[in-house]
């Protein structure tokens, strides 16, 4: 099902895209940012629980500044110093995180409408173009996500581009989720594992040192389920620095695996992080400041938890860390996924 979704300032339309399983789990995304908008779950009730922070209409969506449900790229997360040096060539990206790039800069690919197309009831594909020298990058890239809803009750993320010149891309999807319903407030009861001996070190403007450190015996070890509150306010630096968890866990593994994992006790609601990525930012909303959104709601400091998977941070200035640098003519393709289930 397809409906109008409102208009950008520019006088854009755009749409929201439906997708449903047999099973009757849904999902709502639309053209304008390529972003995901609704996760409708039934919960160990029956009860249908919306599991994502979002807004009603497309003027939320260009208005708002946390990228709710945001398709994030060129380069997802930070690049230390706003540039960077490829073949021989020094990049300027937009400062726009306190000297460093985040996000792509200030011309988001979530403020941009993107080419729709929905191939069944259970799967649509957006396309971008970006020019060559777009936010500073190199090359003519052409990009798309597709957004699939399995019958196994798995959000599937497949994000694919290929560029003419030698390029970075890392693009991740920003979605806070809320397993408790979008508007049921703080998550710091739900519990949250991460699949990752280590953290990535990061300064206080989060960009990393190149410092691998063990998560063994601090606030950062989610080996095992445990609330996010438990510990989120500890005496300790990463957290201090971050205002809670914001932080990049090197994953453990390689390929398509489980990395990560949450669950609301609430609703009985369960969610499994997949991906093939060798990184993962877990947010905890810290900054989200009386954001208005869906239904009336209003979303305040940590309403929401994010999953960003990712090549590491400033990966680009760090040779030891693996790096999203994408050859001309090569494709770069990856995918995350997003499982629901319940339990009592």
């Amino acid at each position: 099902m397809n409906c109008e979704f409102g208009s950008t300032s520019k006088g854009e339309k755009a749409t929201l895209y439906t997708l449903r399983n047999k099973g009757g789990m849904e999902i709502a995304v639309t053209d304008y940012g390529a972003a995901l908008v609704k996760v409708l779950v039934l919960d160990k009730d029956g009860k249908v629980q919306d599991v994502v922070l979002g807004y009603d209409n497309a003027e939320g969506y260009e208005k708002g500044g946390v990228y709710f449900g945001a398709t994030v790229g060129r380069v997802a997360n930070r690049i230390g110093g706003a540039s960077f040096e490829l073949n021989g060539s020094v990049y300027e990206l937009t400062d726009n995180d306190n000297g460093n790039s985040l996000h792509g800069g200030r011309d988001y690919y979530n403020k941009r409408m993107w080419q729709a197309e929905k191939l069944n009831d259970q799967k649509v594909t957006f396309f971008l173009e970006s020019p060559d020298g777009d936010q500073g990058y190199p090359g003519n890239t052409k990009i798309s996500v597709a957004y699939e809803l399995t019958d196994d009750n798995e959000l599937k993320i497949c994000y694919h581009g290929v560029s003419d010149a030698d390029t970075l891309m890392n693009l991740t999807n920003h979605s806070y989720f809320n397993l408790s319903g979008h508007a049921s407030g703080p998550v710091h009861e739900q519990e949250v594992f991460i699949a990752a001996d280590a953290f990535t070190r990061a300064d206080a403007q989060s960009i990393p040192t190149g410092e691998i450190v063990p998560v063994e015996g601090t606030p950062m070890d989610f080996r095992e389920y445990k609330a996010i509150g438990k510990e989120i306010e500890a005496n300790y630096e990463a957290l201090i620095l971050g205002q809670g968890y914001d932080h990049n866990w090197v994953l453990k593994g390689t390929g398509m695996r489980t990395v990560a994992g949450m669950r609301s006790k609430e609703t009985g609601i369960v969610m499994e992080v997949l991906t093939d990525l060798p990184g993962m930012q877990f947010y905890t909303g810290n900054f989200l400041i009386n954001e208005q959104g869906k239904e009336g709601s209003e979303y305040r400091r940590r309403h929401g938890a994010c999953f960003e998977t990712q090549y590491f941070p400033d990966a680009v200035h760090k040779e030891y860390f693996e790096g999203p640098v994408v050859k001309a003519g090569v494709s770069y393709d990856t995918v995350t996924a997003y499982r629901f289930c319940t339990e009592a």
